[in-house]
Formats: structure tokens, C-alpha cells, sequence
């Protein structure tokens, strides 16, 4: 019955408990009090005849006093959660204060009343208003503790990582709303000074030394992680303790959040597979970067893939003149245009279907809008595929760019920025030749241009159309097998965020010629990422999940390199940034084969294709076809 009465009563608070309710529900309570203080302190220092005879203008200059002086200080504008100390002293002060104002307003209109009556008054409504904030405080208790204790066998096991502002945050969303089908067992904190401590009646039981006991002692189910502010090494660390537990686990999504409001149980997600690497992002000075393209009209091809997407949400925060959009694929552009309109009300947002191919059509939107900056993303980057269709590769990404930086140089374009990739240093495969031929282009036509070419090489992105990790995650869904090329295959990676930061930067601070590249840590066996997944689902790698082991693909790489030998390295002074040395091109020469290489593409000989454009990038390893089905690439 108390139960039900509490949930009543936590039901009301909620569903009225808006900003405005909440101080209207409090004007009038007070008011109520101060009435009540006055007749009381009346009655306990005057006669009663006196009482009935003169009470309405002091009573009325009372409640004036009190309700302005409460007002100032902001009595009103605190929350239900704020805490009970703070309340009490802000209570104190503002009753202190409202007792002497209207001391002095009765002794000016000669309404003498004895000192006591202020005393009473004054500790009268002192304990009311906290006796009502502390009753509301102690119900909340109450119903927390019936809600942590009933229907226990139905609801998952928690156990809540940091016991900060989002974990608390967290613990609070649990238990206002019933719906929510958790029951948080304990908190761990590496703050030693919590242990022992509770928040919300949850404990404090450890630190992170103890997850694994913790789970297994209590028969955790899940672990959030809720720490907002934390190093990524650190969250990785603590994350593959995490997951030498059979528990699922899920994270917040980071401080911004936090500092935003917005950190609830419908924003904990999965962990990602990045929460695993253990390397801090990669971070640019906005000033610079702001610098750069403030005021600028802006060209981005490629604009609905992953790169060129986020490349042109952070465009748009940094407030260009004109951002224009150009893809062949409708869909991801429009989702991507309906996107930045709402989060940009102002930003000068133009969309334009187009192919990179098609130099006329790319010539009318140079002349139409006349961009300053290009940073060119468009290409086919899939490596299978385009071995089995390394013409339209050619066509694509040797000629797209080709026609990009002509065109670039035609209209005098400041500057040019094109995505390469890790796949063009001694490539393998037909992909990693174009991307390779791609530098080429860009470097040769710097020497006698205005206009600044840079290249920028990407390790593998996370999360990225068609990468490996979205694969991984719904072949697990599936069941499984996890299909993986090699046991000694790896990767470098890095997340969208961190590959367009570089790309930017690139763009800030390029002069012209350069290949910049990413200092992107260790690199990552794929096979430890297929298992590191597998757990992170909560699932156990070769019991519930098998890993198959498939055979390397045509023109896949064991590991891949970022640099040639020849390039050598230089440190750019950015952190984490550094620029290659360009490797000399005869310029006669390379652009009659580029001639040849456009004649036999079009002439669609896949077999000669191969061999003209290893003339073209010398570095190139022709290997043998090794099977699988042919998908057919057009448009």
C-alpha cells in the first residue's frame, strides 16, 4: 500500500514536474507557511482581540518581503535533486534577510510587534520550508528503496562503472522510470573515497581492480561504463578488464554529452570497437582550421560517402561562405542536405548531382559556383571489387581526379586536397595503383600551377561504408561464422572524426606537393578485432561464435605501409602529423602513359589495363587472379 501511495506520489511529481509546476507548487506551499508563521507568532505574543483587528496589512507586507527576498536568491530556481544542505543555508539567509527588511518597513509604519514575535516567526518558517523540501526528499528515498527490491528475477543485473555526474545520471533515469528493465547491484569507482559510500541506495563496492570479482561474486549480467571524462587509453584499459567478464557491456558517449544534458539510459550504446584501441583522438587547432575556411566557398566531392560526409558536417560548423556537395549517389547526399539544413539554419548549402567523369558537367559548376577550396573524396576504394573490375577503378578514381585537378587548375582553385590511402604506398591490388596514380597527378601538376595540391594517406576508418567492423557486427547478429582472410592480417585504423581532423589540417597548413600522413599507432590484428567484437556482444569466441579463416583475397595485403622508401618522413610540428618527401616524376612521360592508360580502359582490356598502369606506378605488384565471383561495377 505504501508502495503504491509512493508511486502516486513520484507519478504526480513527474508528470507535472516540469520547471513551471514545480515553482507555482512551491509559491503556494510557501505562502501558506508564511501565513501560517504570521498567525502563530501573532497568537503566541498578542491578544486575540488584537489579532483579529490588525493583521492584513502586515501579513500582506510579510508575504510581499518574503516571497521577493526567496525570489533573489534563488530558492525557486533550484531542483528537487539539488542538495538538502545547500537548500538549507540558502533557506536560512533568505529568511534572515526577509525577517530584518520587514523589521524595518513595520518600525517605519509603527507596527510594533516584540521581538520575540520575529524570532518565532522567523524559526516558524525556517523549519516549515525545510521540513517540506526534506519530506519530499525522504518520500523519493522511500520509493527508490521499494523499486530497488521488487521484481527482481525479472530485471538484468547492473553494475555501474563511475560513480560521477553520469552515473548518477544514469542511477536516477533507472529508478524514475519503472519501464526501464535494469537493477543496478553495486558502483565501482577508482576514488577510494567513495568506497563504502552509496548514491541512490546503490553502493559503492570496489574499484576497477575488482570488476571481475564484483561480476562474479554478484552475478552481474551488464556493465555501463559511465565515465564522461576519461583519457581513451585509460577507457580502453579499463574496458578490456570489462570484457574478460561474460557480461555485456555499454557505454555512455562522452563528456560532451554529459555537459550537454544529455546522458540517460536511451543514449547508452554498445561498445564500439574503437572504446578498444587505446589512442587518443587525433585533435586540430580550430583557430587555424577556422582560418582557413571561414568565409570560403567550398567544393566536396564524394560528399555522401563516410569521409566526405563528415568532411562537410565539419565544414559546415566552421562557417564557409558556400559549402557546395557533389556525388553521382542520390540517397546518402540528400539524407546528408536534410542534415546539415537543420543543424545549419544559415550555412549557403548547395547539392548537386554529378559525376567526377563527366569533365563538362564538372567545368558548369566550376564556372557556376566558382569554389576556392576542393577537397576531393569521391572514388571506388572497395579492393575485391575493383580487381574485378579494374577499368571502371581507372576510369574513377586515375580519370575523376585527372578532370578535379585540371579543372582545379583552370579556374585558379586555391587549394587542393585529395583522400588517398595507406592501400598507394607498394600497392597489391588495382585499387591501391589508382589512389597511387591519384598522388601522382596531384603532385605533378603542383610544380607549374597556382594552385596548392596535397594528398592526404588514411589507414582503415571505423565505421566507415563497407569496412570491416560493420561486417563483423552482422555476421555476429547472424550467428557467426566471423569470417576473417588471414590469422596475421592486419590493419591500421582510425575513426571518421580522426581522419577528417587530418584531412582539414592538411588543407591548413599545406603549401603545396606535399603526402601527409597520419601517425596512427600500432597496427591492429584483424583477427583480435573479430574476437574483441564477439565479446563486446557478450558471447564467447569459438564457442559461441566460430572464426573462419577464408584466405587472403586478390590483391589484399598481409599488413600495409604508409610510406614508400623513398619518400622518407618529416615532422610537420602537428601532433601525430607527418609529410613525405615527393618522389620525382617525369611529367612528359607520365602524362603521355596516362594517355595510354585512358585509351585501354576504355577499350575495356582488364588484362592490359594491369600492366599499363604498373608503367605508371612502378611499385605496383601484379598477382595472379585467385578466384570468386565477379560483381558487375557501372555508372
Amino acid at each position: 500500500m505504501g508502495a503504491k501511495i509512493l508511486e502516486k506520489i513520484n507519478y504526480y511529481s513527474k508528470e507535472y514536474g516540469d520547471f513551471r509546476y514545480r515553482q507555482g507548487v512551491l509559491l503556494i506551499s510557501d505562502t501558506i507557511i508564511f501565513i501560517g508563521a504570521f498567525i502563530i507568532s501573532l497568537s503566541a505574543t498578542m491578544s486575540i482581540s488584537y489579532l483579529q483587528q490588525n493583521i492584513l496589512l502586515p501579513l500582506l507586507t510579510m508575504i510581499i518581503v518574503c516571497l521577493t527576498i526567496f525570489s533573489i536568491s534563488g530558492i525557486y530556481k533550484t531542483l528537487w535533486s539539488t542538495s538538502v544542505d545547500r537548500e538549507i543555508i540558502m533557506i536560512l539567509l533568505s529568511t534572515i534577510i526577509s525577517t530584518f527588511v520587514y523589521f524595518i518597513i513595520f518600525k517605519i509604519e509603527n507596527i510594533n510587534y516584540d521581538g520575540i514575535f520575529y524570532v518565532i516567526n522567523a524559526l516558524f518558517i525556517h523549519v516549515a520550508m525545510c521540513s517540506i523540501r526534506i519530506l519530499y526528499r525522504a518520500s523519493r528515498k522511500a520509493l527508490l528503496y521499494f523499486r530497488l527490491n521488487e521484481n527482481l528475477e525479472n530485471r538484468v543485473k547492473v553494475l555501474i562503472v563511475g560513480a560521477g555526474s553520469a552515473g548518477n545520471l544514469i542511477l536516477k533515469e533507472m529508478f524514475e522510470n519503472p519501464q526501464i528493465n535494469m537493477y543496478p547491484v553495486g558502483i565501482i569507482d577508482d576514488n577510494e573515497k567513495k568506497l563504502g559510500k552509496s548514491y541512490y541506495n546503490v553502493p559503492v563496492i570496489g574499484t576497477t581492480d575488482d570488476i571481475e570479482k564484483v561480476v562474479q561474486n554478484l552475478d552481474i549480467d551488464e556493465i555501463i561504463f559511465s565515465i564522461a571524462k576519461i583519457t581513451r587509453k585509460r577507457k580502453a584499459e579499463i574496458m578490456k578488464t570489462c570484457k574478460k567478464t561474460s557480461c555485456k557491456i555499454k557505454t555512455i558517449p562522452g563528456i560532451y554529452e554529459l555537459i550537454d544534458g544529455k546522458v540517460g539510459i536511451k543514449n547508452i550504446r554498445e561498445v564500439n570497437i574503437e572504446d578498444l584501441l587505446g589512442r587518443e583522438s587525433v585533435k586540430i587547432k580550430d583557430a587555424e582550421v577556422l582560418r582557413f575556411l571561414k568565409g570560403k566557398k567550398v567544393l566536396v566531392t564524394g560528399a555522401g560517402g563516410s569521409i566526405g560526409s563528415e568532411l562537410c558536417r565539419q565544414i559546415s560548423f566552421l562557417n564557409p561562405k558556400e559549402l557546395i556537395l557533389v556525388d553521382i549517389y542520390e540517397n546518402n547526399v540528400y539524407e546528408l542536405q536534410q542534415e546539415l539544413i537543420r543543424k545549419y539554419k544559415n550555412l549557403d548549402l548547395k547539392v548537386l548531382i554529378a559525376s567526377v567523369r563527366d569533365k563538362n558537367r564538372m567545368e558548369e559548376i566550376f564556372i557556376n559556383y566558382q569554389p576556392e577550396i576542393v577537397f576531393h573524396a569521391a572514388a571506388h576504394k572497395h579492393v575485391p571489387l575493383m580487381e574485378d573490375s579494374p577499368c571502371e577503378a581507372i576510369k574513377n578514381n586515375v580519370f575523376g581526379t585527372l578532370n578535379m585537378a585540371q579543372l582545379s587548375v583552370k579556374y585558379k582553385i586555391k587549394r587542393f586536397v585529395l583522400i588517398s590511402t595507406d592501400k598507394a604506398v607498394n600497392p597489391t591490388n588495382i585499387m591501391g595503383a589508382t589512389k597511387r596514380c591519384c598522388e601522382m597527378i596531384v603532385q605533378t601538376l603542383n610544380k607549374n600551377s597556382e594552385t596548392e595540391f596535397v594528398a592526404v594517406r588514411f589507414g582503415n576508418v571505423l565505421g566507415s561504408n563497407g569496412s570491416v567492423v560493420p561486417l563483423f557486427k552482422k555476421q555476429i547478429e547472424e550467428g557467426g561464422p566471423v569470417k576473417v582472410t588471414h590469422p596475421e592480417i592486419t590493419r591500421f585504423f582510425m575513426t571518421i572524426p580522426e581522419a577528417v581532423s587530418l584531412v582539414l589540417e592538411a588543407g591548413t597548413i599545406a603549401r603545396g606537393g606535399e603526402i601527409f600522413v597520419l601517425n596512427m599507432g600500432e597496427p591492429v590484428k584483424i583477427l583480435d578485432l573479430a574476437k574483441n567484437l564477439i565479446t563486446l556482444s557478450g558471447l564467447e569466441p569459438g564457442v559461441d561464435i566460430k572464426i573462419e579463416f577464408t584466405g587472403l583475397r586478390p590483391g589484399e595485403k598481409l599488413y600495409e605501409e604508409i610510406l614508400m622508401d623513398e619518400e622518407g618522413l618529416r615532422d610537420t610540428g602537428k601532433d601525430k602529423i607527418y609529410v613525405g618527401q615527393p618522389i620525382e616524376v617525369n611529367e612528359g612521360e607520365f602524362f603521355n602513359r596516362l594517355r595510354h592508360l585512358r585509351y585501354v580502359a576504355d577499350m575495356e582490356d582488364e588484362d592490359e589495363v594491369r600492366y599499363v598502369i604498373k608503367e605508371l606506378v612502378p611499385t605496383y605488384i601484379i598477382k595472379e587472379e585467385r578466384g570468386g565471383n565477379k560483381v558487375a561495377i557501372t555508372g
